[in-house]
């Protein structure tokens, strides 16, 4: 529960304690329960009444923040009453009572709609902070992936070449690293590479890359399904070839119980325009392959 102190709810407090008690021992039992200062409490002289004890007190304790902080805590006690004692057994006990019942009723719907208003306006704090937040994240992730295109763009000049295929290597993995896609990169130990990989809906994917000129062909293929031969039974493969597969290569990667994707560059820029979640491209092939046993699917047949 949350609550401000108000001048109203210092008001209400104030008439919920004068209205519970009538005897002045009563009164300055409860409030010495509460933890009023015995400074207050002494300074009570016999010949002052209540109402004027109550006035002069409330009035000092709205100075400083211990004394607000006594205001709430004595609001939060009289809210709770369900009797009053010191009431009874006085001509006008009925009228007493009914008084102090609806002072109490007023301070408790007070407390109550207060800390509805302040959880309110929290939530709605929250939920601005939320969607700003969001907006924030959307346009990182927007410029990010501009600038993965740029570098993909950049790489082109390389195609083919050496450098550039470990260039593109590192970019594709950091396309992985942006999807929030568990992979591994390939490392080399003791001169001998070995390959990187992806996991995706519960599947290991080796991956091959192919930053070539021209199409991968069969001994492509043949070469990757060969090491997926040698692996676990649940491990595929994904080989990704920026300049796509003859015909003979998509044939050879496909049949009964495929265990290799293929993909080409339509497929990353289908995800650097904005086309489609690299993770719903990747989840669209495997879908198809298990349905048709072709490791190949256009682009142009996702909607299919």
């Amino acid at each position: 529960m949350k609550y401000r102190i108000t001048p109203q709810l210092i008001s209400l407090t104030y008439e919920a304690a004068l209205q519970s008690f009538w005897r002045h021992n009563a009164l300055k039992k409860y409030l010495r329960g509460c933890e009023l200062p015995e400074k207050y409490l002494n300074s009570w002289d016999k010949e002052e009444t209540k109402r004027a004890f109550l006035d002069r007190v409330f009035e000092e304790l709205q100075n400083n923040d211990e004394g607000k902080a006594f205001v709430l805590k004595l609001a939060l006690s009289l809210i709770e009453q369900k009797t009053f004692p010191d009431l009874r057994n006085w001509e006008d006990s009925d009228i007493k009572i009914q008084n102090a019942q609806r002072a109490v009723q007023d301070l408790r719907t007070y407390l109550k709609e207060q800390n509805q208003k302040i959880r309110s306006e929290e939530e709605k704090l929250s939920s601005k902070k939320r969607a700003n937040e969001e907006r924030q994240k959307l346009q990182r992730q927007v410029t990010d992936k501009n600038k993965l295109q740029e570098r993909l763009n950049s790489l082109f000049t390389e195609i083919g070449t050496q450098s550039g295929g470990y260039k593109f290597q590192d970019w594709f993995y950091d396309l992985l690293d942006y999807c929030e896609i568990d992979n591994k990169r390939p490392y080399v130990i003791d001169g001998r590479q070995i390959d990187g990989s992806l996991t995706h809906e519960g599947t290991t994917y080796l991956v091959e890359l192919k930053f070539t000129a021209s199409q991968s062909s069969a001994t492509d293929v043949d070469s990757i399904k060969a090491k997926v031969n040698k692996m676990a039974d649940n491990t595929m493969a994904i080989l990704l070839s920026m300049s796509g597969f003859s015909e003979v290569a998509k044939n050879d990667a496909s049949g009964s119980k495929t265990t290799l994707l293929l993909m080409e560059s339509a497929h990353v820029f289908l995800f650097l325009t904005g086309g489609m979640n690299f993770k719903d491209i990747i989840s669209r092939i495997r879908r198809h392959a298990s349905q048709t046993g072709e490791s190949y699917l256009s682009v142009n047949d996702f909607g299919k």
